[in-house]
This record gives structure tokens, C-alpha cells and sequence, in this order.
């Protein structure tokens, strides 16, 4: 806009058909290189397969299902609790508790999984290379990655993996949850949602791309075939809620 701006102002001492050109130009000139960087970025294609959509769409469709059971449950206990009795609310409120206790993470796990243990490669591999580590990156990759793969309850060296868990480096040390992580071999407990998400879980893994980080550091991922009983501890710390408050009368929490 600036050339046009002073073009302009000065366009009385110019040729008013050479003028006239210049501005058409400058506008033309714009308006061909806005349509190159149009063209320049052309859009990014998803170059998944139709099996890759079929599977894609089916999580989506099986986590639209899942978020309409919430919703049905939510209202039913909603209802309850205003038409029921005070000791039925009671008796609810109860049954709630152990569901968010067990959603959370506070109690026992059990079911169809599989047994990952990291363990340093054999020291005929290492050639004069020091023994790996375990580094809070990695172990968070190999959640992310497990995760994605259908993994449900997580625990690692015997505790619980919960969505507030933390892994970090600690003075050289990695640690979740303020527990130490890295000492080998380590054993990594993966809980799905059924048997054949387990055997699913059990296939990825079996030629995910944790397994080349891992081995990079000098690590190996042994993953054990699924198993009918996976045992998964409790979270055994408290759980901080720092954004939440009890609701007053007026804002609902009245009976």
C-alpha cells in the first residue's frame, strides 16, 4: 500500500494514463504474488489407509458411546438423588464415591494385559559403551505410545500410573511420583480393556518404535505375550485437588 500512497501523492506532476497503469500494475503485481504463496503451501493429504480410517472411525464411534453412557449415568444419578429417600442418597452417594475411587485410580486393578521389562542389551552388544539408562523422556514415549495403543491401567516398578503422575529427571535420577524408576531390569504392567485389545497391544509393541529408542540408549524392551490376570496396585499417595471447592446453597450445593 505504501508505492500506491505515494504514487498517489505525487500522481498530479505524472502522465495521468502512465499513472493510471502504474496503480493497475501494482494491484496485479499483489494480487500474482498472494495466488504464489497460496499455491507455494499446497494443503497437507492423510495418506491413511482405508483399514487405518475403518479403525480410526471405530474409536471414535466407540468413544461417542462411551461419553453417552456417562451422559445416561450422570442424569440417572442426578434423578435418584432428587426423588430417593435420604438414606437411598446415602446408599448413592456411597456407590458414587467407590466409582470415582475406582476411576481415579485408588483401587485394584485386574484383567487381560501383558508384561514389559526393560533391561540393559547383552555387554557383548555394548563394545566398550556404557550400560543405558532410563531417561524421563523415554519412559514417558513408551507411555504416550502405549497409551495410543490401547493401554488402560498403567504401573510401573509396582506404582500406579494415573493421569496427575509425573515423570522427571531428578538429579540424574528418574522418578515418578517421587519414585525412583530407572533401576533395571524394570517392569512395566499394561492392563486392556479385553482379551483381544490385549493381543492387539501385545502385536504393537511388538514392533513399536520404543523399542528402536530404547534399544539407541542400549535398552531393550522384552514384551512378554498377554496374560488372563494382570495385577495392578492402587495409587498409594494422596491426590491434590487445588481448583475445587465445596458449592454453596446458591450455587447448587444446597439439597
Amino acid at each position: 500500500m505504501l508505492p500506491i500512497i505515494y504514487l498517489w501523492k505525487y500522481g498530479e506532476g505524472m502522465n495521468k494514463k502512465l499513472f493510471t497503469m502504474t496503480i493497475i500494475t501494482l494491484v496485479i503485481g499483489f494480487m500474482l504474488a498472494v495466488q504464489f504463496q497460496t499455491v507455494k503451501k499446497p494443503k497437507v493429504r492423510d495418506t491413511r489407509d482405508t483399514w487405518e480410517l475403518k479403525q480410526a472411525l471405530l474409536k471414535e464411534k466407540e468413544t461417542e458411546l462411551k461419553l453417552l453412557s456417562d451422559i445416561r449415568s450422570s442424569s440417572q444419578k442426578v434423578d435418584e438423588y432428587k426423588s430417593e429417600s435420604t438414606q437411598t442418597k446415602e446408599e448413592l452417594l456411597q456407590e458414587t464415591t467407590a466409582e470415582l475411587k475406582d476411576e481415579i485410580g485408588l483401587t485394584e486393578k485386574n484383567g487381560y494385559g501383558i508384561v514389559i521389562n526393560v533391561q540393559p542389551v547383552s555387554p557383548d552388544l555394548l563394545m566398550g559403551e556404557e550400560q543405558g539408562s532410563i531417561s524421563a523422556d523415554l519412559l514417558k514415549r513408551l507411555i504416550n505410545e502405549l497409551n495410543m495403543y490401547g493401554a488402560k491401567e498403567l504401573s510401573i516398578a509396582e506404582h500406579r500410573y494415573i493421569n496427575t503422575s509425573v515423570i522427571r529427571d531428578i538429579n540424574g535420577e528418574t522418578k515418578m511420583n517421587g519414585y525412583p524408576v530407572n533401576n533395571l531390569p524394570l517392569t512395566i504392567k499394561v492392563i486392556a480393556s479385553d482379551e483381544n485389545s490385549a493381543e492387539q497391544l501385545y502385536n504393537r509393541m511388538k514392533v513399536s518404535q520404543s523399542a528402536d529408542d530404547f534399544f539407541m540408549d542400549n535398552l531393550l524392551l522384552d514384551v512378554k505375550k498377554p496374560q488372563q490376570k494382570i495385577t495392578i496396585p492402587a495409587y498409594e499417595d494422596n491426590i491434590l485437588i487445588r481448583y475445587m471447592k465445596p458449592a454453596g446453597d446458591e450455587e447448587g450445593g444446597g439439597a
